[in-house]
Parts: structure tokens; sequence; C-alpha cells
């Protein structure tokens, strides 16, 4: 296996209805992760995944325990194909993917992690709620550019940069005037493209502030343990490698601009050369293709995972 991987977990916005059906048609730890979240959760979140309606598996408290749980799903399938062989560099999850690193990586148990995302997506809904937010994708324009957009619009409103993705790839998130005349601001300075999200409320936001306190105490009640491989945390861009760096993280990112073009970075000029996304969708695979030189794979059932291990074993 090439010792200079990386597994990245996607974050809300990657689940679809049939995620999972692989993993749950393919007999082994895949499938016992999945039947593991029904027993946890007290109802079958494998149905929902499978069969949903979309509008209730796009509900915030639903999506984000069912990605987490295909996520994890998925490492486990590939830890089972790769047997001793296993080795990565470091762990990264982008915003509710990073409780499925840390998962991964086994400082956060499948259960505990299970039932704080349940409770942050219900958190951050209600914080939706009480204070409507709104968030758009700024496409074409450069980091400045973005950020002096939001901090001109501020007259109107709360509005920050919540997303840095990529170069040419930015979020923005706030209360709905402000958001929208962030993005006027930002055309106006070259920005090609505003494209409005359909999210719940203005996450990793201000606005996000009635949640972060009661899912402080949240975390505070699980046992987290400093990972044994590097988990690359959004809030730094930097690794977290101490109990206290994790549970500063996990309360934190919720009101936090998630820096993954620059986490990318950081493990770029680590020497990664190899990225893997691991559970539904490929948008983090798709962000790491345009690092140069980088390879990337996507795994989401069994098969792809065998394939995978297969071709790195191929390699020597």
């Amino acid at each position: 296996m090439p010792r200079r991987i990386a597994f990245l977990f996607p974050g809300q916005g990657s689940q679809y209805v049939g995620m999972g059906k692989a993993l749950l048609a393919e007999p082994g730890e895949g499938r016992r992760v999945l039947r593991r979240a029904d027993e946890v959760l007290g109802f079958s979140l494998t149905r929902l995944c499978l069969e949903g309606p979309e509008e209730r598996l796009r509900e915030t408290p639903n999506a984000q325990p069912a990605i987490l749980a295909v996520s994890v799903a998925a490492y486990a399938a590939l830890r089972e194909a790769a047997g001793d062989d296993f080795g990565p560099a470091f762990f990264a999850g982008h915003s509710l993917g990073e409780f499925s690193a840390l998962v991964a990586v086994g400082s956060l148990s499948f259960v505990d992690a299970l039932l704080l995302v349940r409770r942050r997506g219900e958190l951050m809904g209600q914080a939706g709620q009480e204070r409507p937010g709104a968030m758009a994708a700024i496409i074409g324009g450069d980091d400045s550019l973005v950020e002096e957009a939001c901090q001109e619009a501020a007259p109107f409103g709360i509005v920050i940069v919540a997303n840095y993705n990529a170069a040419g790839q930015v979020v923005i998130s706030g209360e709905p005037a402000a958001v929208q005349r962030a993005g006027e601001i930002a055309r106006a300075k070259g920005a090609k493209r505003v494209v409005p999200l359909p999210v719940s409320g203005a996450f990793h936001s201000p606005l996000m502030a009635a949640a972060a306190e009661p899912f402080a105490a949240a975390v505070a009640a699980c046992t987290l343990v400093a990972p044994p491989v590097p988990v690359v945390g959004n809030v730094t861009a930097e690794p977290l490698m101490s109990e206290e760096q994790l549970r500063g993280e996990l309360t934190r990112q919720i009101i936090s601009p998630v820096r993954w073009a620059q986490s990318l970075g950081y493990m770029a000029y680590e020497g990664v050369g190899q990225y893997v996304e691991v559970g539904p969708g490929q948008v983090l695979a798709g962000l790491a293709k345009r690092l140069p030189g980088a390879r990337v794979a996507n795994v989401e059932s069994a098969s792809a995972a065998g394939a995978l291990v297969a071709a790195w074993r191929s390699e020597g």
C-alpha cells in the first residue's frame, strides 16, 4: 500500500436515496456497521438511505447520521479488504465528515459518533429556525475577493466565508439579505457565478451560536482519545493530535469556516500523493483531483474496496 495516502470523509450534501445499497447487499463488516446504526438510533436508518423519501433524508438530523453510517461502513469494508496491509498518513473529513474520520482513526466510538451527529443535526436545525440564514457558493472568485464582498455587505447583516473548498470555489453563509448582497458584490468584482444552496440554516457561521453551547456539552460527555494517525482539522487545517484539540475542534467547528482547501494543501505539502474519498459521492475526490499529480479514488462498497486494495498490492 502507498505510504503517503489520505482518507477523506464527505459532509452534508453528499447524501442521496439509494446510498449504502451495495454495502447492505455484500456480506461483511460494512453491512454489520449499517445494521448497528439501526439498532443504536432506534429506527431504520438503512431504509431511509435506501428508499427515502429524499426530503426526509435531506433533513439535517437524518442526513448527518446517514452519511456518517455509510461512510464508516465503507471504511470498515476497506479495512476488511486490506487486512494488516494498512498505513494511511492522514485522515480528514469535511464538516460532518470529521466525525467519520475520528471513528475511522479510532478516536471516537461509532455509537457515540452516531448519537453526537444526530444531536448536532437537531441543534443546527433548531438554530436555523431561530435565526434563519442562507448559504451560497461563489464560483470563479479568489478568496480575498469573496472576503472583501462579505465585509462590504456587513451593513446588510452577518455574512462570512463558511467553506474554503478550493481555489475559485467558496461558500458564504449568514443572514439572507447579507448573503444576497455579498453575492451581488462578488459578481460585480468578477466572480463568475453565485449559486444559492438548499440548506436549512447558515451553517459554519455565528448564526449557529445557539447550537454550539449545548453541543459542547454533548462532546464533553463523550470519550475521545488522541488519534494514532493525524487528523487534519477543519478549523485550523492542521493536525489534531490530542484529546484536548479534538474537543476544541468539534465544539468550534459549528460556528467556524471549513478550511478544506488549506487542509488539502497541508497534506499535499506533507507528501500525500493519493486521496481516497470514503463514503457517498465523489465531491471530495473531485476537489483533491485539482492538486498537481494527485491520484484519487472513491470507496462506497466492498467491491470498490477490494479493487482498490488489489491495485495497491499490484503496485508492490
